[in-house]
């Protein structure tokens, strides 16, 4: 069984459409990590695309919660909070209601799997689903204390990278494009990146591919017009920031 794994979607269609034709045809299943909406100009569309994907399990982020209006909007810069404003009123009742049911942190269970029988789902982090962001070894360790399976995906930080846990260190190191991970040592915390905003210095696009049956990870980029997105971005009057950093993947 093969898993897709994207996050961080928000509302870039075009980096989705390009992800899931990218990964056609190679994955049985898939996880989205949260924040399908927040910035971009299509959050109708992608939270349409995302519920239709075959076997999913879905989180919400804290941008999807602030569309809601279910979370306190101060630890949004100016751009940020612009966009989830609008983003808010642009939700329709089906999304707005998709959104509502899902949660910031879970357990995907694998029935029958030889190693494992779940992994844990978190947009933030394990001990802070929301907002806390896993950047260093050091918050990689203190979250490893927060959960027992061998395998923790998480997004919000829009950066692909992993942590290793083994018997003697945690270590961390960035993922480019194309590496794998096995993983049959240790336990692991991974992000596979940020489909919609990337900012990783690499403007692709970002997903990973689970391997159960090999136990592997591998990390994925693939191109989208930017142009496109950044034109419905303008049409919508959103922060002019937030359209160029999309050129950048910062």
């Amino acid at each position: 069984m093969r898993i897709l794994v994207i996050s961080d979607i928000h509302g870039n269609q075009v980096a989705l459409s390009a992800v899931l034709s990218a990964a056609k045809d190679r994955y049985d299943a898939v996880w989205c990590l949260g924040d399908l909406v927040g910035y971009g100009p299509n959050p109708n569309e992608c939270v349409a695309m995302v519920q239709a994907l075959p076997n999913l399990v879905c989180l919400c982020g804290n941008h999807d919660k602030a569309a809601l209006g279910e979370l306190d909007l101060s630890e949004f810069n100016a751009d940020a909070l612009r966009a989830v404003l609008w983003g808010g009123d642009a939700l329709n009742a089906e999304s707005r209601a998709y959104l509502q049911q899902l949660t910031a942190a879970a357990i995907a269970k694998l029935d029958g799997h030889p190693a494992w029988r779940q992994v844990m789902l978190a947009h933030g982090s394990p001990r802070d689903p929301i907002w806390e962001y896993i950047l260093t070894p050091e918050i990689a360790l203190d979250n490893f204390l927060h959960f027992s399976e061998a395998l923790c995906l998480i997004g919000h930080s829009h950066i692909p990278l992993y942590a290793h846990l083994t018997a003697s260190e945690c270590k961390m190191q960035l993922a480019t494009d194309g590496l794998e991970i096995v993983l049959d040592e240790g336990r692991f915390i991974i992000n596979p990146g940020s489909v919609g905003q990337p900012r990783d210095h690499d403007p692709r696009a970002a997903y990973g591919i689970l391997d159960l049956a090999a136990m592997r990870w591998k990390f994925h980029r693939v191109t989208y017009d930017i142009s496109e997105t950044q034109a419905r971005m303008h049409a919508h009057n959103l922060p002019r920031r937030l359209i160029d950093r999309l050129a950048f993947g910062r």
